[in-house]
């Protein structure tokens, strides 16, 4: 599993002109699946996520997690994530899970992200065509690996 990860001031999805979803000061994260993703990898992702400490404290050090400013998610499925770009000029994306294996996992992710953060997850739809508008702030990307742990 892939996570691309943006500190935000705000991120909305919109899908057919109407937003969906969106959120004010956290996390937009949009999450690749690969075939042989498992539990582990779920784990793995939640906790890097909802911990990771890209928020500025008192001192203006980036000290605090999305949980500790009590700050918000998006959790967007991306399958472009796993794009190869190794032969030629246009996109493999063999890594990528099929929607059958893929969905139940974002599935499972999405919940396990709103019992470690105690609070809704905002989400796109799975396989929909969305429009993402989002406010960058830093800027902070941060791209996390499960399998490079």
């Amino acid at each position: 599993m892939k996570v691309v990860i943006q500190r935000v001031e705000m991120a909305e999805v919109k899908i057919a002109q109407q937003i969906k979803s969106s959120i004010g000061r956290g996390l937009m994260v949009l999450v690749g699946i690969r075939e042989d993703d498992t539990q582990e990898d779920i784990d793995y992702i939640t906790k890097k996520v909802v911990n990771l400490r890209v928020f500025d404290d008192e001192n203006g050090v980036m000290n605090l997690s999305v949980k500790e400013i009590d700050g918000e998610i998006m959790l967007v499925s991306q399958f472009t994530l796993m794009a190869s770009t190794r032969k030629g000029n246009r996109p493999s994306y063999i890594q990528a899970a099929r929607g059958e294996i893929s969905q139940p996992i974002y599935n499972s992710l999405v919940e396990q992200m709103k019992t470690a953060l105690s609070k809704e997850i905002a989400t796109g739809e799975f396989g929909a065509d969305m429009g993402i508008t989002l406010l960058n702030q830093g800027p902070v990307t941060i791209i996390i690996d499960s399998k490079d742990r």
